[in-house]
């Protein structure tokens, strides 16, 4: 009786795994358990045989409560969000009490809880049990119960168990190899690169220095415009700004790139990295105009491959490092809306750019050369699309022609400032009291005081006016001689900024007081 029902449980096993497209979780001699897994449509469909009976209900009702246990704790191991458990005990006898009651299904009452249905395959209805068993798996056929001498059974048990050991050592040397496809030699290099990078830009000035950073290469939306330096979208990948974000970004490069490196190979790895990089350099160029420089681009792209990845081995993905990456993924996109620091045009344009260079290259032994062309047409279409809509929101961006009116004013081209300006001031946008100020300025260098007052007249009526339109404006109505007017201007530049030196000199200047 023994050598049947082993025989029931391994054959059961072996026709789910090579006729159903089951996968092997688990295999046990010792205790002649076996569990396995078949996923669709976000649901897994789970099989556990046991060897073992059971004289009593309740003794059989302990067990599928631990089965329950168990298989809530490897649950996070299965790709479905949905799991539905068939139990199936192979026993020479059914419990003597009336358990027929545990066939019904049962659940936890939980969130997406494990469904599970009961068998007995006991000798009195074995056949019954089994086409229960396939029929709730959506099988369409079962294995057929040949009459066989006793070694003849024996051998095909020791078949099956060679099948199903085999199917389960093969499965997990299928995913050891996905993971150590490639040696992250690149990630290292691209590690000594930045470090030594700020090391020696640190060294000729500092990091956190705008001036600083332009000059050695960071994204400057006027210098690419104007100059075509478009250069800058790379070189700005390899720039920090301070050793925090140098010590962040490498942190990540360190964990993203050694898993993407390993997982795609290195050339891979080095075309996922460069283009992402561009696509979030590009995405940073096209929706901010803010001065910028990291590899946050190119590292969101990493969390892209590992995305693409996920695609195409879902399974693998969730049993492994899926949920981690989703949860880390939204942190940062809530983080990058909330904190406005953050480029987030650089951290999206990085991961959509590093999705679709994954599918480009694809995985190694994976080829798909109609996914692999659109991939790049889209990538060559998305690129477009954010140099010609970054070069149209620049150009009408209150915010970049401020960036050229200020370095028109480090080279003294105060005409050119009032050309800005003006065109400046007809487009939409908050900036008009900063834009008003230093028209003005410009004005007060080419010695027309009268412009330069009333521009910072109307600069003082907006909310974020600055103290320092307060502070000349006081200057200039002093220097016309209405005394008055300066010295309310003067009065609100000092309540403004107190502990400017500067403002605390005219104050005492213009209203006779002193501060101290």
């Amino acid at each position: 009786m023994y050598l049947d029902e082993n025989y029931t449980m391994y054959e059961i096993a072996y026709y789910l795994v090579a006729h159903e497209h089951f996968d092997v979780l688990e295999i046990s001699e010792k205790e002649e358990e076996i569990w396995l897994e078949k996923y669709s449509k976000n649901t897994s469909t789970v099989v556990r045989l046991l060897h073992k009976g059971f004289d009593w209900k309740n003794h059989l009702k302990k067990d599928i409560a631990l089965v329950f246990q168990k298989a809530k704790a490897i649950k996070r191991l299965l790709a479905g969000k949905h799991v539905e458990l068939h139990n199936v005990y192979v026993s020479a006898h059914a419990p003597v009490d009336d358990w027929e009651i545990l066939r019904k299904p049962m659940q936890l009452n939980e969130r997406n809880p494990v469904k599970m249905n009961v068998y007995y395959l006991a000798e009195d209805d074995l056949t019954e049990e089994k086409e229960r068993l396939f029929t709730d798996i959506g099988s369409t056929s079962s294995p057929s119960s040949d009459a066989l001498t006793v070694t003849a059974k024996e051998e095909a048990v020791e078949h099956y168990k060679r099948f199903l050991m085999n199917a389960l050592h093969h499965k997990k040397q299928e995913a050891k190899n996905v993971f150590s496809f490639g040696k992250p030699f690149l990630t290292y290099l691209l590690l000594g690169i930045n470090i030594i990078l700020f090391f020696i830009f640190e060294s000729t000035g500092s990091s956190t220095s705008i001036d600083h950073l332009i000059e050695f290469g960071a994204k400057y939306n006027p210098a690419i415009v104007e100059e075509g330096q478009w250069w800058r979208i790379i070189s700005s990948m390899f720039l920090h700004i301070g050793f925090l974000h140098l010590l962040m970004n490498m942190l990540a490069v360190y964990y993203l790139g050694t898993l993407v490196e390993r997982m795609y190979g290195s050339w891979r790895f080095f075309v996922i990295y460069f283009l992402a990089g561009i696509a979030g350099g590009l995405a940073s160029f096209a929706f901010s105009t803010n001065v910028s420089a990291g590899a946050s681009g190119a590292l969101f792209g990493l969390f892209g491959a590992i995305l693409f990845f996920g695609c195409i081995h879902k399974k693998l993905f969730f049993q492994t490092m899926g949920s981690g990456v989703l949860l880390l993924i939204g942190i940062n996109i809530v983080f990058g809306f909330t904190i406005s620091q953050i480029d987030m045009g650089a951290h999206l344009g990085g991961l959509i750019g590093g999705f679709i260079a994954s599918a480009i290259i694809h995985l190694p032994k994976n080829k798909n050369v109609r996914i692999q062309f659109l991939a790049f047409i889209v990538y060559l279409l998305m690129t477009y699309g954010l140099v010609a809509f970054g070069l149209q929101h620049n150009v009408n961006s209150q915010s970049y022609q401020l960036m050229k009116i200020e370095e028109l004013l480090m080279e003294d081209n105060y005409e050119g400032v009032i050309d800005i300006a003006d065109h400046a001031l007809e487009l939409s946008g908050d900036l008009e009291a900063t834009i008003l100020f230093q028209r003005s300025y410009a004005y007060i260098e080419m010695n027309q005081v009268d412009q330069a007052i009333e521009d910072l007249e109307n600069s003082i009526k907006y909310d974020d006016a600055l103290p320092q339109a307060y502070q000349n404006l006081a200057l200039l109505y002093y220097n016309k001689g209405e005394e008055e007017k300066a010295e309310e201007m003067v009065q609100t530049a000092y309540e403004m900024n107190p502990d400017d030196e500067d403002v605390i000199t005219l104050y005492e200047e213009i209203t006779g007081e002193n501060v101290n």
